[in-house]
Formats: structure tokens, sequence, C-alpha cells
């Protein structure tokens, strides 16, 4: 907590006052997706899980309408009225909370004035979902703030709204519902539509997750990402010959996609489907494995997971390809796979504790060598979800 101290001192230093007017303390975790990819938009299964670092978010009520927005992150500091919350693209990161008052408003509730300050320990661009996790603990906090309910599966809600109509990104719902609902030790399994999830017990006990951050510019992504979406409603066309009621990939069963992937005549189409299928099945299998504490067998999942999205799915790239290898080349690593979009971004890996430091040097070194590019390193445990941190 003496983060947050020191962050109390900034808080005060910037916007004045005293303790008699309180200041209180939110935080919302950054994610990682352990497996099943590219598989929400198909109507299947994720599985995030909280992480122990994010967004820490201290707030004060003013006798005014306006707010206060100031990050330890960046130098752009605003004071804006409630009254004129609207997205302005140099007002570049605090467009984000806006973005959670304006939905906040559109809802029917006045929220006040207020100062603040925000310090985030997720890298921007990694893929860990900093502006999930920015929605989030604006959301949480200013409905406490305001005395309203907070109910975490609304706020996940109310923040991917937010982030689809106030900034315009088209995310799904997977990174603010695994910042809202995270649980110690434990991972989500998520079905995206439905919203159907239960936590999953993740304990790793002498095993770290390695996040591994490629630094690589995703150039490629939105192309890549809407023809893949495209190839696989292809593909329900297709099956739905055998299937009339199929809307959606993970609608099928391994089996019952085995028995009608001759219908799908486009060979790349064929494994895209072929892709979806087995990862939605790859993350029931990880719900039975760890379910019994069988780490090495979520570690194989993991690599399985990895070698679909390299063959079938083709979204790794060199970059994630090269951190892979040379993880899986490092003693004691159980597992690793990209994790995110692709093209760059992260990989995560299942790491002994006593190889962690061995993991680091070697898996750096060896990407350095053939990509040219820097890696960063976050070891990690898995967190709760948002809350007020009682100091």
């Amino acid at each position: 907590m003496t983060e947050v101290k020191a962050l109390q001192e900034q808080f005060v230093e910037l916007y004045g006052g005293d303790s008699s007017n309180p200041i209180r303390t939110f935080h919302a975790p950054g994610r990682v997706n352990l497996i099943g990819e590219h598989t929400d938009y198909n109507g299947g299964y994720v599985f995030p899980a909280a992480l122990t670092f994010g967004t820490t978010m201290l707030i004060r009520k003013r006798e005014d309408d306006q707010v206060g927005f100031a990050s330890t992150n960046f130098p752009l500091r605003k004071h804006i009225s409630i009254q004129q919350v609207e997205l302005r693209a140099e007002d570049d990161w605090i467009n984000y909370p806006k973005g959670i008052i304006c939905e906040l408003q559109k809802r029917g509730l006045t929220v006040g004035g207020y100062d603040i300050l925000y310090s985030g320990a997720i890298p921007n661009g990694s893929g860990l979902s900093s502006s999930a996790s920015i929605e989030v603990v604006t959301a949480y906090g200013l409905l406490t703030m305001e005395g309203q309910p907070t109910d975490k599966v609304e706020i996940a809600l109310l923040s991917q709204k937010a982030e689809n109509e106030f900034i315009g990104v088209q995310c799904g719902i997977m990174d603010q519902f695994a910042v809202a609902m995270g649980k110690k030790e434990h991972a989500i399994l998520l079905m995206c539509d439905t919203l159907e999830y239960k936590h999953v017990p993740f304990v790793s006990g002498e095993y770290k997750l390695v996040i591994g951050n490629t630094n690589k510019k995703r150039g490629l992504v939105d192309s890549a990402y809407n023809e893949r979406r495209s190839q696989c409603e292809q593909a329900v066309k297709y099956l739905s010959a055998k299937y009339p009621e199929l809307t959606l990939l993970g609608q099928l069963s391994l089996e019952q996609y085995r028995s009608a992937q001759h219908l799908i005549p486009d060979e790349t189409v064929r494994k895209r489907a072929q892709h979806v299928v087995e990862e939605i099945d790859r993350v029931l299998q990880s719900i039975e494995v760890l379910e019994r504490g069988d780490l090495a067998a979520f570690g194989q999942l993991m690599i399985g997971s990895h070698n679909s999205l390299r063959d079938l799915y083709e979204v790794t790239g060199v970059e994630l390809d090269t951190m892979v290898e040379a993880a899986l080349a490092v003693p004691g690593v159980l597992g690793s796979r990209m994790t995110g979009a692709g093209f760059g971004g992260c990989t995560v890996s299942l790491v002994h504790q006593d190889s962690v430091e061995r993991f680091v040097g070697e898996v750096g070194r060896v990407y350095k060598e053939k990509t040219g590019l820097t890696a960063d390193f976050y070891v990690c445990d898995i967190g709760n979800g948002v809350q007020e941190l009682q100091l």
C-alpha cells in the first residue's frame, strides 16, 4: 500500500485539498486469455484470467460540474464540464473514461464533479487490456461514489458499450468481463454470447505465468480479423447443408464437425473452421485437467492451441512463433502460446519458478537475435477483478 500512499501525495499535490474531503481508491486489473483464441465471435468459450497488476484510480468529489483527469502515465491533463462530454481526438486517453461518463448519462445517472488520478501498470498496446481496465475502474468508481448499485456484469457490459459506441472500437465482451469479474487464483470459463460463466480454480503452485510482449507493431490485425470472421461465416453456410439450424461454428461439437467437414470445398475455409471447433474443445479439456490439478496436461493444450493458431488460423507471424519456440526450449516450461488477436502482441507461458530468470534471459536473447526486437516480460499471478482498496 506504500504505492497508494505515494499516489495520494501526488493527488494532493495536483489537486490541492486536505483530508476533510476523503480520497477513495479503486483498482481494476489487466487480463490475459489463457486459452481459447478467436473463439469468442464464433459463439465459443474463452478462458481469461485477471492479473494482479492493472489500473489504480484515486477519486474525490468536487463542488462544481468539472471533472479533472490526470494520469501518472501520460502528460495530458484536463478539466472538462460534465455537460460537455464528447469524443475529441486531442483528448487521447481521456476519451476512455469520458466514454464511461457518457454511457452513465445515457442511462439516466447524474454524475457529479470529481478530481481523478489514474496510475496504470499495464503497458499500452501489449494486449493485456489497459483500455478495459481504465473503463471498468472508472465505471465501478463513479457508481460507488454516486451511491449506485455496482453489478459487475452490468459494469462489464456498460464498459464494452462505451468502447463500441463512444470510442468506436468493436471489441467483444471478454476483456471487460475478465477485468470486472476476475477472482484470485481462478480463471473464468466464459461463453461470450450468453455470458454464462464459471470460475475455475487455477492454482499454479510452483509455476508462474510469464507474459512475453513481442513489441511488434500489429499492422495486420484489423484486415486479417475481418477476413477470418468472414471465412468462419462461409464455413457455417457450407455446414448448414447438414445442420440447418447452425448459425455459429461454436454450436458444433468436434464429432459433428468431423462428420461434416467434407461439405466445405475451400481448403482455407476448412482450416479456419477446424481451428475454431478444436480450440473450443481444447478449452473444455482445459477445465477438466485443471480441476484435477494437472498443469502439465494444461501446458500441452496451450502448445496445441498455438500450433493451431499458427498452422490452421494463420494469425501468429514470425515474432510470436519465434518467442514460443524459444520458450519451449527452456527447461521447466510446461506450455507457451500466443494470446490475443495475433500478428504481434503477447505470448503467455507456464514456467517453473526456478526457471523464470533463465526463461527471461534466454527467450529474450534468442528473440532479439532472430527478430531484432527487444521483448518485455511480466511475471504474473492471477488476481481479483475490480474493487475498492481499503487502506
